[in-house]
């Protein structure tokens, strides 16, 4: 279904449900003091801006978000940079927490029963499909032709997928399709996944996305609701009872331009946030920051630009192969394969190489640091060195499998109050 139009229509009458009550544990002490959707990424954005940008895009203006671990960030980054939509013609980005509103006054016990619990409010909005995301990806997509195969398929429910190595799939639910691509078995997270039918070192991965029949899916999560051993998740109980019984189709993700190659991340870990941000800098990333024609929105101070100061020898303010974002001041020291999120203050004669840098940083003077993670508000002391003595690094920082240091405030005794 390539007729634009149609898309819109059937996006008009989705109503998209962003997942974003993740913990992120792996991401260590960059979600202890919030969610994994509300960590900084790219220099300017949160990881949230992504899924929600995608929805705007998409021609989907009806979003509602639920939230639960450590949500103050998450929601205060919502209402300030989400707020734009006009209410008057039915557009909202609503926030959900979560509020035990079952009977046995829980949280969200699993993917489902975070949308079950919330079902009196979406149902309110009386949407015709509705389209389940995770709040913690980083990707580009236009979620209208997923949609619009879905109701080709006349399908009950569509599993937006992709293709990822084998060693890697034991991380997501994997499935097995048949020549019209509808699933026919399905795994979470299995300990030797099946490959895919077109690459035997890949198999074909869940993204998390689902489009589903708005009355269909009211009434499988009633159903599950009951189910004293359910766990009340989309991937281990609902997908693996629902291919037996009804029609299920996987929809293979692509980019958004034509000639596009797909982007989707998990920045999951330390090493993955940390690798997705670096790409950044490269001279081609794989993610088009700059497309005007599927822009990525998000919450922004009002700052002053960038600015680089003395031009000495041995003390010159300067940036090579790295992003710098608003409000930074780069004095006299050199930056080097670094990205640095806003209202960073680098000092004299420091050096900072394969670093990435969250906003509110200050970095004092004669400091090195490579290949680091630097969470927001830590101010590093002069002469500290980070980077270069992983076992001296260990006993301050967190040192990744991948070697990457990450330094938050706590760990070099500072308040954490500006650290979310």
């Amino acid at each position: 279904m390539n007729d634009q139009r149609f898309v819109s229509r059937i996006t008009r009458q989705t109503l998209a449900l962003v997942l974003a009550g993740g913990r992120g544990s792996r991401l260590k002490n960059l979600t202890e003091w919030r969610a994994k959707p509300a960590v900084p990424f790219g220099g300017k954005f949160r990881i949230i801006d992504f899924p929600l940008s995608n929805c705007i895009n998409s021609g989907i203006r009806q979003i509602s978000v639920a939230t639960q671990y450590k949500s103050h960030s998450l929601i205060r980054h919502i209402q300030k940079g989400w707020s734009w939509l006009r209410g008057e013609f039915g557009e909202f980005v609503e926030l959900m927490p979560a509020a035990q509103q079952n009977v046995n006054d829980s949280w969200y016990a699993g993917t489902a029963d975070a949308v079950y619990q919330n079902l009196n409010i979406i149902r309110s909005h009386n949407p015709k499909y509705i389209l389940i995301l995770a709040g913690d990806h980083i990707y580009k997509m236009d979620y209208g032709p997923m949609i619009a195969e879905h109701v080709d398929n006349k399908a009950d429910m569509t599993v937006g997928c992709l293709e990822v190595p084998l060693k890697e799939a034991t991380e997501f639910g994997v499935m097995s399709i048949d020549q019209v691509n509808r699933i026919v078995r399905f795994a979470e997270k299995p300990g030797q996944p099946e490959p895919s039918v077109t690459n035997p070192e890949m198999a074909l991965a869940s993204m998390g996305i689902y489009v589903f029949n708005a009355d269909f899916l009211y009434n499988q999560l009633k159903g599950d609701a009951t189910l004293t051993g359910s766990s009340h998740d989309f991937g281990k109980d609902l997908i693996p009872s629902l291919i037996k019984t009804h029609h299920v189709f996987a929809y293979r993700f692509c980019g958004v331009q034509k000639n596009e190659k797909p982007y989707w991340r998990d920045v999951g870990t330390v090493d993955a946030f940390w690798e997705a941000n670096k790409d950044l800098v490269s001279v081609t990333p794989h993610l088009n920051m700059y497309d005007k024609q599927w822009p990525i929105w998000t919450y922004q101070e009002q700052l002053p630009p960038a600015k680089f100061v003395f031009n000495n020898e041995n003390r010159r303010g300067m940036a090579v192969d790295s992003l710098v974002s608003g409000g930074c001041l780069i004095s006299g020291a050199k930056i080097q394969d670094t990205l640095l999120f806003s209202n960073v203050k680098v000092n004299s004669y420091t050096h900072l190489e394969d670093t990435v840098v969250l906003p509110d940083v200050e970095i004092g003077r004669e400091c090195r640091i490579k290949k680091a993670v630097i969470d927001k508000g830590c101010f590093i002391p002069s002469k500290t060195i980070i980077g270069y003595n992983p076992e001296e690094d260990a006993k301050r920082f967190y040192v990744s499998a991948g070697g990457v240091v990450l330094v938050t405030p706590g760990m070099i005794g500072q308040n954490l109050h500006n650290a979310s």
